[in-house]
């Protein structure tokens, strides 16, 4: 079993908001090998499902998800129409909900990829009932941590299957940690379903990359978590922009708003949103194993070196990537083996959610629990739903 410690000379038992955050963080690397154990044990029903569902009526696919769960929809938009050959979109569940005629069209039928924690979001039961409503036909495939949340619930007929990661995914915590990794990892082998056990080498070297930042790297960030920065800017590109969003949210959510974040792409940042950055600033770079992608991630480096400069600088990377000059390196290759790309935006969230749970704690905040208003919580609240009016005028 992993150890829950995470912070030196503290332990995640101490019951001050240091419970469980600590170690669903450090727990990630053996969940991914149970995860991608059970993926492999449901292979055949998975891959009959996603036979029947792309063989409709000019099908596509919606991934949905809320908050850090339609992140992970984000980061794999790309990947599930690279491999299905399928129009694919990323669309969270707070517009579904709101403007579904945009999405939904009555001639088409649409594979409805849930991702969700809880299952429990109202939002999540409303964009699968709008999407029953309003599309031709409906494949809805739930991706939850809860069996026993109400979207799991939803798999009644043989269009729908439901997909219940391990236990340990279920995080306890506010901020989604293992959840986020394990839903995004599952994603990943669905969208190649019929190459699941040939994935096994790939998730066992995120394993080991997992670790080698656990046992380099958390000191160098709790020190950096010191410093008194109050922006952090987070660049992608490609499936990384999505998880650069994730990271921005979590180091945003885990200090309570204290330390402003913001995202982009390598290239899109360029386009005004560099106005931030100055002394008070944290840049972190995501970068990709891409060796095209990354010639424009390297430019970027140097063009911010060459201006305002941030107060810290932190890249992570599987291999050291010439001219990059920043803060702080964490490489997480050896430089024998190298992952596929689509899989290391799963490892390279973590460094965001280490530095947002060291930083919570700087900052005196209850990493499980950082809200001090109590306006933020695990499972949204304070969300009405009505009835769908159609698209009529106003």
């Amino acid at each position: 079993m992993a150890s829950n410690r995470l912070l030196p000379g503290k332990n995640g038992g101490d019951n001050n908001g240091l419970e469980y955050t600590s170690g669903e963080i450090l727990g990630q690397p053996e969940l991914w090998m149970k995860l991608w154990k059970l993926v492999r044990e449901r292979a055949n029903d998975i891959s009959g499902f996603l036979t029947e569902a792309k063989s409709g009526s000019k099908p596509h696919i919606i991934l949905t998800g809320a908050g850090s769960s339609a992140f992970i929809g984000e980061v794999l938009e790309g990947q599930f129409q690279k491999m299905t050959r399928l129009i694919t979109k990323a669309v969270a569940t707070t517009d579904l909900v709101t403007h579904p005629e945009l999405y939904f069209q009555e001639d088409k039928d649409v594979l409805l990829i849930s991702f969700a924690r809880s299952g429990n979001s109202p939002e999540s039961i409303k964009a699968v009932e709008l999407a029953e409503a309003l599309c031709r036909r409906v494949f809805n495939l739930i991706v939850t941590c809860n069996g026993d949340g109400r979207l799991a619930g939803a798999a009644g007929d043989t269009r729908h299957l439901t997909f219940v990661l391990p236990q340990e995914a279920d995080d306890k915590s506010l901020a989604m940690t293992g959840s986020f990794t394990s839903m995004l990892l599952a994603g990943l082998l669905i969208s190649d379903i019929d190459y699941v056990r040939e994935r096994e080498a790939e998730v066992s070297l995120l394993s080991k990359y997992a670790q080698r930042i656990f046992d380099d790297y958390i000191g160098p960030l709790n020190d950096v978590s010191q410093l008194e920065f109050e922006r952090a800017l987070f660049l992608g590109s490609g499936m990384m922009k999505g998880v650069a969003r994730e990271s921005h949210l979590k180091l945003q959510e885990l200090t309570d708003g204290k330390v402003i974040c913001k995202y982009d792409s390598f290239l899109g940042v360029r386009h005004g949103p560099m106005a931030i950055i100055n002394e008070q600033t944290l840049i972190a770079y995501l970068f990709t194993n891409n060796k095209y992608a990354s010639l424009y991630d390297a430019d970027l480096v140097k063009g911010i070196g060459q201006g305002r400069r941030p107060l810290f600088s932190v890249g992570i990377m599987e291999d050291e990537i010439p001219g990059v000059d920043v803060d702080l390196k964490m490489i997480l290759g050896d430089g024998k083996t190298r992952l596929r790309e689509e899989f290391l935006p799963v490892v390279s969230v973590l460094p965001a959610q280490i530095l947002g749970f060291l930083k919570s704690v700087q900052l005196g905040l209850k990493p499980d629990n950082p809200s001090e208003s109590g306006m933020i919580h695990r499972v949204v609240q304070g969300v009405n739903l009505y009835p769908y009016m159609g698209n009529a005028d106003n």
